[in-house]
């Protein structure tokens, strides 16, 4: 009777809404104090990786050591037909994690000529190595060899990027400029090389809102994709090509987490697995391979994507390059002798 009130009564219609609209804001309050929670807690970490990177490169290039190192690693970035900033990117990938990386892509982003293939490429090869010196410790802890679980990763990361970069360009594919001056968010930060540190700071601020705002967005559809179910969906179409890849089916599941969410989480859940069940060297370093060279698919793949990389050469690619490889491994590597021996952690 009340609602029909409202909506016959002249008026009634709107304060039929705005009531239904305070309702909704109410229930939603709940969630929505949580994800400020959630994105500032994020946020805050992720300030105190991208800042520094930030500030270093900003530095190199007032300094002039932005331009040495680039001729220094021009040629080997020109094998990847890369221009000579996408090496500072990787680098800086490498040291520090995805989030280095596109503090770096920020830093250097005014003076960046790429387009989509090149940005893919680049992108992919931050995908494959990143944060190494903490990753691969991880790593370690979890039952493999730092070293071999490394240079897998830096070797599948140039030889794929190497590869898209110049098939896209022989096939014309991907050829269209890639505009990063929205990294920016103003034309403040374009000119911070030149302007001094007010205007620099100023582009920076403006860039870490930015970032923020996409942190929050995506926190947004990591929970969409958890209650609607589409997380688990993915999960279980995963699970085959990690059995035919040739993974144990004891560390498939846990493998699927770290996959999806990070090497974080599944290299914790494969510690305590390999705990309880005495993991062989072999079973622990086929599942810790893939999940070194392909993980956190959702997060760092919808992150990257928003800096216009193909979702086919960072996504699909990746994957399908994992699949080769650990399947590739599971054959070469037999249990129990030598070689099994030199995949455990007290190799490296």
């Amino acid at each position: 009777m009340p609602i029909l009130w409202c909506l016959t009564y002249p008026g009634g219609s709107l304060f039929f809404t705005f009531s239904f609209l305070f309702s909704l804001l109410d229930s939603l309050m709940p969630y929505l104090l949580n994800l400020l929670r959630r994105s500032r807690r994020l946020f805050w970490v992720l300030i105190k990786i991208m800042l520094p990177v930030m500030a270093l490169v900003q530095a190199g290039q007032w300094l002039g050591w932005i331009d040495a190192i680039g001729h220094t690693i021009a040629p080997a970035m020109a094998l990847l037909d890369l221009p000579p900033e996408a090496g500072m990117i990787w680098v800086a990938g490498v040291c520090v994690g995805v989030y280095g990386a596109i503090g770096a892509l920020i830093g250097l982003a005014p003076q960046l000529d790429l387009n989509v293939a090149q940005l893919s490429a680049l992108c992919a090869m931050v995908l494959f190595a990143h944060g190494l010196p903490v990753e691969q410790a991880i790593v370690r802890r979890a039952g493999a060899s730092f070293w071999a679980t490394a240079a897998l990763r830096l070797g599948a990361a140039v030889l794929y990027a190497a590869a898209v970069a110049w098939a896209c360009r022989w096939g014309g594919w991907l050829q269209q400029p890639v505009s990063l001056g929205w990294l920016q968010s103003s034309a403040l930060a374009a000119d911070a090389q030149g302007s001094g540190v007010l205007d620099w700071l100023r582009g920076t601020a403006m860039s870490l809102l930015f970032t923020y705002g996409v942190i929050v967005a995506l926190l947004v559809l990591l929970d969409i994709f958890e209650r609607t179910g589409l997380t688990r969906a993915i999960t279980a179409m995963l699970m085959p090509l990690l059995r035919v890849s040739g993974l144990d089916a004891r560390v498939a599941p846990v493998t699927t987490v770290g996959v999806l969410l990070g090497l974080s989480y599944g290299g914790a859940l494969i510690i305590e697995e390999a705990d309880k069940n005495q993991l062989p060297a072999r079973t622990r370093f086929l599942a810790l391979a893939w999940i070194s060279l392909s993980h956190s698919l959702i997060e760092d793949t919808a992150l990257l994507l928003t800096l216009g990389a193909d979702i086919w050469i960072i996504l699909v690619g990746r994957v399908a390059l994992t699949l080769a490889v650990v399947a590739l491994l599971a054959r070469l590597i037999k249990g129990g002798g030598p070689a099994d021996a030199r995949l455990s952690p007290a190799a490296g």
